[in-house]
Protein backbone atom coordinates (compact mmCIF):
# COMPACT_ATOMS: atom_id res chain seq x y z
CA UNK A 1 0.00 0.00 0.00
CA UNK A 2 1.48 3.40 -1.01
CA UNK A 3 2.46 5.84 1.61
CA UNK A 4 -0.27 8.56 1.74
CA UNK A 5 2.05 11.44 2.67
CA UNK A 6 4.33 10.71 -0.33
CA UNK A 7 1.40 10.70 -2.80
CA UNK A 8 0.10 13.92 -1.28
CA UNK A 9 3.49 15.54 -1.84
CA UNK A 10 3.48 14.44 -5.49
CA UNK A 11 -0.11 15.63 -6.04
CA UNK A 12 0.69 18.90 -4.26
CA UNK A 13 3.79 19.42 -6.41
CA UNK A 14 1.75 18.77 -9.57
CA UNK A 15 -0.93 21.26 -8.44
CA UNK A 16 1.72 23.92 -7.72
CA UNK A 17 3.33 23.25 -11.09
CA UNK A 18 -0.04 23.55 -12.88
CA UNK A 19 -0.80 26.82 -11.08
CA UNK A 20 2.63 28.20 -11.94
CA UNK A 21 2.29 27.22 -15.60
CA UNK A 22 -1.21 28.75 -15.84
CA UNK A 23 -0.06 31.95 -14.14
CA UNK A 24 2.92 32.25 -16.47
CA UNK A 25 0.73 31.68 -19.52
CA UNK A 26 -1.76 34.35 -18.44
CA UNK A 27 0.71 37.06 -17.41
CA UNK A 28 3.67 36.42 -19.72
CA UNK A 29 4.65 39.29 -21.98
CA UNK A 30 2.62 39.05 -25.17
CA UNK A 31 4.44 39.27 -28.46
CA UNK A 32 2.90 42.47 -29.73
CA UNK A 33 3.00 43.97 -33.14
CA UNK A 34 4.13 47.57 -33.18
CA UNK A 35 1.14 49.83 -33.74
CA UNK A 36 1.98 52.91 -35.78
CA UNK A 37 -1.36 54.42 -36.85
CA UNK A 38 -5.08 54.64 -36.18
CA UNK A 39 -6.04 51.80 -38.53
CA UNK A 40 -3.61 49.37 -36.88
CA UNK A 41 -4.77 50.46 -33.41
CA UNK A 42 -8.42 49.82 -34.28
CA UNK A 43 -7.62 46.52 -36.05
CA UNK A 44 -5.83 45.31 -32.91
CA UNK A 45 -9.15 45.53 -31.06
CA UNK A 46 -8.33 48.58 -28.98
CA UNK A 47 -11.21 50.86 -27.98
CA UNK A 48 -12.15 53.50 -30.57
CA UNK A 49 -13.73 56.76 -29.44
CA UNK A 50 -16.62 57.73 -31.70
CA UNK A 51 -15.53 61.34 -32.05
CA UNK A 52 -14.80 63.07 -35.34
CA UNK A 53 -12.13 62.26 -36.18
CA UNK A 54 -12.19 58.93 -34.36
CA UNK A 55 -9.44 58.24 -31.84
CA UNK A 56 -7.87 55.03 -30.56
CA UNK A 57 -5.77 54.31 -27.46
CA UNK A 58 -3.57 51.30 -26.79
CA UNK A 59 -3.14 49.75 -23.32
CA UNK A 60 0.45 51.05 -23.43
CA UNK A 61 -0.83 54.62 -23.61
CA UNK A 62 -0.30 55.30 -27.31
CA UNK A 63 -2.87 57.64 -28.83
CA UNK A 64 -3.82 57.69 -32.51
CA UNK A 65 -6.22 59.96 -34.39
CA UNK A 66 -7.88 58.93 -37.65
CA UNK A 67 -6.49 60.80 -40.65
CA UNK A 68 -9.34 62.73 -42.30
CA UNK A 69 -7.17 65.20 -44.18
CA UNK A 70 -8.14 68.84 -43.82
CA UNK A 71 -11.92 68.25 -43.91
CA UNK A 72 -12.58 70.14 -40.68
CA UNK A 73 -10.52 73.17 -41.70
CA UNK A 74 -12.33 73.48 -45.06
CA UNK A 75 -15.88 72.65 -43.90
CA UNK A 76 -17.08 76.23 -44.38
CA UNK A 77 -15.79 76.29 -47.97
CA UNK A 78 -16.24 72.81 -49.42
CA UNK A 79 -17.91 69.61 -48.19
CA UNK A 80 -17.47 66.16 -49.63
CA UNK A 81 -20.41 63.74 -49.69
CA UNK A 82 -18.61 60.89 -51.43
CA UNK A 83 -16.07 59.46 -51.05
CA UNK A 84 -15.43 60.15 -47.38
CA UNK A 85 -11.95 60.28 -45.82
CA UNK A 86 -10.39 56.83 -45.57
CA UNK A 87 -12.87 55.28 -48.03
CA UNK A 88 -11.78 52.51 -50.34
CA UNK A 89 -12.33 53.71 -53.90
CA UNK A 90 -12.41 51.90 -57.22
CA UNK A 91 -12.07 53.27 -60.74
CA UNK A 92 -14.15 54.97 -61.96
CA UNK A 93 -14.89 56.93 -58.80
CA UNK A 94 -17.67 59.49 -58.59
CA UNK A 95 -16.97 62.50 -56.38
CA UNK A 96 -19.91 64.50 -55.02
CA UNK A 97 -20.35 67.29 -52.53
CA UNK A 98 -20.97 71.00 -52.34
CA UNK A 99 -18.71 74.03 -52.46
CA UNK A 100 -19.22 77.73 -52.06
CA UNK A 101 -19.72 79.54 -55.36
CA UNK A 102 -16.34 81.28 -55.08
CA UNK A 103 -14.61 77.85 -55.12
CA UNK A 104 -15.62 77.57 -58.79
CA UNK A 105 -14.60 79.48 -61.88
CA UNK A 106 -16.89 79.13 -64.90
CA UNK A 107 -18.84 76.50 -62.90
CA UNK A 108 -15.94 74.10 -62.40
CA UNK A 109 -12.78 73.34 -60.44
CA UNK A 110 -9.96 70.77 -60.83
CA UNK A 111 -9.69 67.46 -58.98
CA UNK A 112 -6.59 65.27 -58.67
CA UNK A 113 -5.95 61.78 -57.34
CA UNK A 114 -2.41 61.00 -56.20
CA UNK A 115 -0.77 57.79 -55.07
CA UNK A 116 1.05 57.35 -51.74
CA UNK A 117 4.06 59.42 -52.80
CA UNK A 118 2.15 62.28 -54.45
CA UNK A 119 2.31 61.15 -58.08
CA UNK A 120 -0.85 62.23 -59.95
CA UNK A 121 -2.62 59.11 -61.26
CA UNK A 122 -5.90 60.79 -62.31
CA UNK A 123 -7.25 64.27 -62.85
CA UNK A 124 -10.56 65.73 -63.85
CA UNK A 125 -12.99 68.58 -63.47
CA UNK A 126 -15.82 68.93 -60.96
CA UNK A 127 -18.81 70.75 -62.37
CA UNK A 128 -21.42 72.76 -60.54
CA UNK A 129 -24.87 71.18 -60.47
CA UNK A 130 -26.59 74.52 -60.00
CA UNK A 131 -26.10 78.28 -60.20
CA UNK A 132 -22.49 78.86 -59.12
CA UNK A 133 -22.43 82.67 -59.13
CA UNK A 134 -23.24 82.88 -55.42
CA UNK A 135 -21.49 82.70 -52.07
CA UNK A 136 -23.82 79.87 -51.00
CA UNK A 137 -23.02 76.17 -51.26
CA UNK A 138 -23.55 74.71 -54.73
CA UNK A 139 -23.57 70.92 -55.39
CA UNK A 140 -20.85 69.47 -57.62
CA UNK A 141 -20.10 66.17 -59.30
CA UNK A 142 -17.05 64.65 -60.99
CA UNK A 143 -15.85 61.25 -62.14
CA UNK A 144 -12.21 60.15 -62.14
CA UNK A 145 -10.87 57.10 -63.93
CA UNK A 146 -7.50 55.72 -62.93
CA UNK A 147 -5.35 52.68 -63.54
CA UNK A 148 -4.07 51.09 -60.35
CA UNK A 149 -0.93 50.08 -62.25
CA UNK A 150 -0.06 53.80 -62.41
CA UNK A 151 -0.01 53.99 -58.60
CA UNK A 152 3.09 53.20 -56.60
CA UNK A 153 3.36 49.52 -55.69
CA UNK A 154 4.44 50.33 -52.14
CA UNK A 155 1.01 51.15 -50.74
CA UNK A 156 -2.66 51.40 -51.68
CA UNK A 157 -2.94 54.79 -49.97
CA UNK A 158 -3.79 57.84 -52.02
CA UNK A 159 -5.03 61.40 -51.70
CA UNK A 160 -8.01 63.02 -53.35
CA UNK A 161 -7.36 66.74 -53.91
CA UNK A 162 -10.16 69.17 -54.76
CA UNK A 163 -8.53 72.47 -55.72
CA UNK A 164 -10.20 75.84 -55.63
CA UNK A 165 -10.16 77.17 -59.18
CA UNK A 166 -7.76 80.10 -59.28
CA UNK A 167 -7.71 81.80 -62.68
CA UNK A 168 -5.59 84.65 -61.30
CA UNK A 169 -2.65 82.34 -60.69
CA UNK A 170 -1.85 84.25 -57.48
CA UNK A 171 -0.77 81.89 -54.71
CA UNK A 172 -2.72 83.81 -52.06
CA UNK A 173 -5.93 82.62 -53.79
CA UNK A 174 -4.90 78.94 -53.82
CA UNK A 175 -6.84 76.52 -51.64
CA UNK A 176 -7.55 72.79 -51.62
CA UNK A 177 -9.41 70.08 -49.79
CA UNK A 178 -7.25 66.97 -49.38
CA UNK A 179 -8.54 63.65 -48.06
CA UNK A 180 -6.85 60.26 -47.71
CA UNK A 181 -8.36 57.36 -49.66
CA UNK A 182 -7.50 53.71 -50.23
CA UNK A 183 -7.05 52.71 -53.88
CA UNK A 184 -8.62 49.46 -54.99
Amino acid sequence: MPNPPKSRVIVGALVVLAIAATTYYLVRPQTTRTITNFAECAAAGNPVMESYPRQCNTPEGQHFVEDIGNVLEKADLIRLTSPLPGAEIMSPVTITGEARGNWYFEASFPIYLTDWDGKIIAQGIATAQGEWMTTNFVPFKATLTYNLADAGAYSNRGTLILKKDNPSGLSEHDDALEIPVLLK
